[in-house]
C-alpha cells in the first residue's frame, strides 16, 4: 500500500528546494551588500577569500527543455541555448540550459552579534534601506510603501530581534497574496473543463500547455488541445510535438485557418468524445495590438457561445524575468478575456519572482501555476505559504 501522504510532503520538500534556489534572487535584492558591508569591518584574517559556491542544472532530455514560443530553448542565467533550425525536435536536444544560481544571504540582516533575539535598531535608516531592497526585488513600489509604513508603525516604541522582523514581513506576504481568490487551478469531474490559455510569444505559452496536458494526463484525464494559434509559424507544428510528448489529442485545422473555427471544433469534438480536459492556445502577438485583442475577444465569444456550461479557466501565462511589466500585460488581456489565474513561467532564471504580490493584489488574480525547471513535471501548483516560506 503506497503512503500517499509520505509521497505528498516528498513532492513539497523537492518543491520547496527548488523554490528557495529560484528566489535566491529575490533574496540577494533584498538583502543587498549586508554580508559584503560587515566582512569590510572585519579584519584581515576574518574575511574569506573562498569562491562562492554554484548549483547548476543541465537538461539532459528534449522533454526537460523550457522553450519559448518560438520553439528554442528559453535564455537562462548562465547563457543562451544553442537555437536550431525548424522549431522543436523531439528526438534531440538543441543545447545546453544550465542556470547558475548563487546562495543567497538571509532575507533580514542579522544584528551585529549574530543571533536572530538581539535586538536591532528599526529607525528610518533600516527603513529606507529595506524599502530599496524591496522595490530592486520586484514586490512593486505601492505593496512595499504600504509594508514599510506598517513596519514603522508596529515597531514604533518597541524592542524588535531579527526574528521579529522575519515574523512581520513574512504575515505581510501571505496577506498580500490571501488577498487574491483560491490559487487552485478548477477542474470539475464528468464534465469539459475548458482552459483558455493567453499571453504574448516569447513567455513560454506553448511549453506550459504541453506540461498542463502532460500534468493531467498522468492523473488519468482525456486531454485535447486546441491549436488556436493559427498566426505564427509552426505555432501548430510545435504544438503537436507537445502533444505527442504529453500523450495528448490535439485539433488543428492548418496554417492561417479561422482560430475561431479551430476553438468550435475542438469543443464539439470534446464533448461528444468526452474528453476531461481541452486546453486552447491562442495568438500571442499579431501585427497590431488591436488585431490581439479583437481576436482573443472572438475565440472568448465563441467559447461562452459552445461551451457556455461548461467550467472555464481563462490563464495568462507571464514570464517572471518581466518583472512589473508583468502586471500591464495582465491588465490588458483582463479586459478582454476575464483572466481567471497566471501561470509564471521562468521562475528559475533571471526573475525575482516578486511580481505575484502585485498580481494578487492589485489585480485580485491568483498566481496558479509556476514553473520552476526545465523538467516537464516542473511546473507546479502555486501554495502561498510554500513561497513565502522560501524567500527566508
Amino acid at each position: 500500500m503506497v503512503d500517499e501522504s509520505g509521497e505528498r510532503k516528498g513532492f513539497w520538500g523537492s518543491t520547496l528546494s527548488k523554490l528557495k534556489t529560484a528566489l535566491s534572487k529575490t533574496k540577494t535584492q533584498i538583502t543587498g551588500s549586508v554580508e559584503d558591508e560587515t566582512a569590510a569591518d572585519l579584519p584581515p584574517s576574518q574575511t574569506s577569500t573562498e569562491p562562492p559556491v554554484y548549483q547548476s542544472h543541465t537538461a539532459q532530455d528534449p522533454t526537460q527543455v523550457e522553450a519559448d514560443d518560438s520553439g528554442y530553448p528559453a535564455r537562462t542565467q548562465a547563457g543562451e541555448s544553442e537555437a536550431a533550425s525548424g522549431g522543436v525536435n523531439p528526438g534531440s536536444v538543441h543545447g545546453s540550459a544550465a542556470t547558475s544560481v548563487q546562495e543567497a544571504p538571509p532575507l533580514v540582516p542579522k544584528s551585529e552579534s549574530g543571533s536572530s533575539g538581539a535586538t536591532i535598531a528599526i529607525d528610518e535608516e533600516y527603513l529606507e534601506d529595506l524599502e530599496e531592497k524591496l522595490i530592486k526585488a520586484d514586490i512593486g513600489l505601492t505593496n512595499v510603501q504600504e509594508m514599510i509604513a506598517h513596519l514603522r508603525k508596529e515597531a514604533r516604541g518597541k524592542s524588535w530581534s531579527r526574528k521579529d522582523v522575519v515574523h512581520f514581513l513574512k504575515s505581510e506576504f501571505q496577506s498580500i497574496l490571501k488577498a487574491a481568490p483560491s490559487a487552485e487551478l478548477k477542474n470539475t469531474p464528468g464534465t469539459v473543463n475548458i482552459y483558455l490559455i493567453v499571453g504574448v510569444n516569447g513567455v513560454g505559452k506553448t511549453t506550459s500547455i504541453g506540461k498542463v496536458a502532460w500534468r493531467f494526463k498522468q492523473e488519468g484525464k482525456k486531454v485535447l488541445l486546441a491549436a488556436g494559434d493559427t498566426f505564427r509559424a509552426a505555432a501548430e507544428s510545435q504544438l503537436e510535438i507537445w502533444s505527442e510528448r504529453s500523450g495528448v489529442d490535439i485539433v488543428r485545422l492548418g496554417d492561417n485557418a479561422d482560430p475561431g473555427a479551430v476553438v468550435f471544433t475542438a469543443i464539439d469534438k470534446a464533448k461528444k468524445e468526452n474528453y476531461d480536459c481541452l486546453l486552447i492556445d491562442t495568438a500571442g502577438r499579431l501585427h497590431n495590438k488591436s488585431n490581439l485583442m479583437a481576436e482573443l475577444s472572438k475565440i472568448r465569444g465563441v467559447v461562452e457561445k459552445h461551451g457556455k456550461d461548461l467550467p472555464l479557466e481563462c490563464l495568462l501565462v507571464l514570464d517572471a524575468s518581466t518583472g512589473q511589466n508583468g502586471l500591464q500585460q495582465a491588465k490588458l488581456f483582463t479586459e478582454v478575456c476575464r483572466l481567471t489565474g497566471v501561470i509564471l513561467t521562468k521562475l528559475d532564471g533571471t526573475a525575482k519572482g516578486g511580481v505575484v504580490f502585485s498580481i494578487a493584489k492589485d489585480l485580485k488574480i491568483p498566481v496558479k501555476l509556476i514553473g520552476l525547471g526545465e523538467k516537464i513535471d516542473e511546473l507546479r501548483d502555486f501554495e502561498p505559504d510554500l513561497f513565502v516560506e522560501a524567500l527566508f
